[in-house]
């Protein structure tokens, strides 16, 4: 236990120590939540306050990107160092290697939501559920184990210069077309026809029912959808990860 805590601590601390990562992490979620979330705070998104269904959305979008950028990219530039290589002459088990970097990107996508609310409480004047959204986190934060899978399949089919543009090609359009920034009801019609099939559509929709939005569907359709992505994504990450020990182990 001992040695898991300081490899999530040491995780904390490579990550305070980039700048030119933690700063645009930490940032951008409250920036665009400060661009549609604050604009429309007294109007009404699926039968509730706008506003806190934009800080739900956001909130998805901070575990995702965490999921897929915190673990998944830093996996391939760890890679790339051949970090990965001088741990496994180590007796450290690997599961505590992966499970350290897991902690860690649930503790940023945490800690950038409690960011996000306290943004939301003292900045916006914002008056919602805090009981309510905590709950709508929580489901969040055990959804998130598909785009957790996601990213380290990213981290072994992805070198360290791609990893980050293939991380990017995903998270963004996923991320749009899923109504993350901006409302389906808003959106053309073919991405309105696309976004049941996204596994981002599907992980926010639990988080906005939870708040008491309306749903097309039952939350317990959602969580299918999001386990069945979960299995495919754990699936591509095995067989990539076997790839890449077959590569560099024989």
């Amino acid at each position: 236990m001992n040695r898991f805590l300081y490899l999530v601590y040491s995780e904390l601390i490579r990550l305070v120590r980039m700048p030119a990562y933690l700063i645009p992490t930490l940032v951008f979620p409250i920036m665009f939540f400060a661009i549609f979330g604050l604009p429309n705070a007294k109007n009404q998104l699926g039968g509730v306050n706008a506003a806190t269904y934009i800080l739900v959305s956001f909130s998805a979008y901070s575990l995702i990107s965490t999921s897929l950028f915190a673990f998944g990219v830093s996996i391939a530039a760890e890679r790339g160092l051949g970090w990965q290589k001088l741990m496994r002459v180590t007796p450290l088990n690997p599961l505590m290697y992966f499970a350290s970097k897991v902690v860690n990107a649930l503790l940023q996508g945490i800690f950038i939501i409690a960011l996000l609310a306290l943004f939301a409480s003292l900045v916006g004047k914002l008056d919602y559920d805090v009981l309510l959204f905590a709950k709508s986190v929580g489901k969040l934060l055990i959804g998130v184990s598909a785009f957790v899978a996601l990213g380290l399949w990213i981290g072994y089919v992805g070198g360290p210069n791609s990893a980050a543009g293939i991380a990017n090609l995903i998270f963004l359009p996923m991320s749009f077309a899923s109504g993350l920034f901006m409302p389906l009801e808003f959106m053309p019609e073919f991405l309105r026809n696309i976004a049941p099939y996204t596994p981002a559509y599907h992980f926010a929709q639990i988080g906005w029912m939870n708040i008491g939005a309306k749903s097309d569907t039952t939350e317990l359709v959602h969580w299918a959808w999001v386990a069945g992505y979960a299995v495919i994504f754990f699936a591509m990450a095995l067989v990539a990860y076997r790839r890449d020990e077959g590569k560099n182990f024989g």
